[in-house]
């Protein structure tokens, strides 16, 4: 990772849980979080209806770079396979009004 250039980078991932395991996968996304192999720069956990868990990692890298990522939960916990997005920063904007 070079991260000399002050780029900024986010990893979304999102997945969505079985019927009822909605908190389980929370948690499991939780403890994955908190055991990336470096940490990165913020991080944050969101939750949405249909038992949807989106986790928000940013990083001081350049966009192509390798970067810690949470894993696939197991099949079970899931109802369809991991979406992952990666983004680079182009800075706060501030809206007139």
């Amino acid at each position: 990772m070079s991260g000399t250039s002050g780029t900024t980078v986010a990893l979304m991932w999102e997945a969505r849980a079985g019927a009822g395991r909605g908190p389980e996968l929370l948690e499991w996304a939780r403890a994955r979080a908190a055991e990336l192999a470096r940490e990165p720069l913020r991080r944050e956990l969101l939750r949405a209806p249909q038992d949807r868990v989106l986790v928000l990692t940013w990083w001081e890298a350049e966009y192509g770079d390798e970067l810690p990522e949470l894993p696939e939960p197991d099949p079970e916990l899931i109802t369809r396979p991991v979406h992952r997005w990666r983004f680079e920063s182009l800075g706060a904007v501030d809206f007139p009004g």
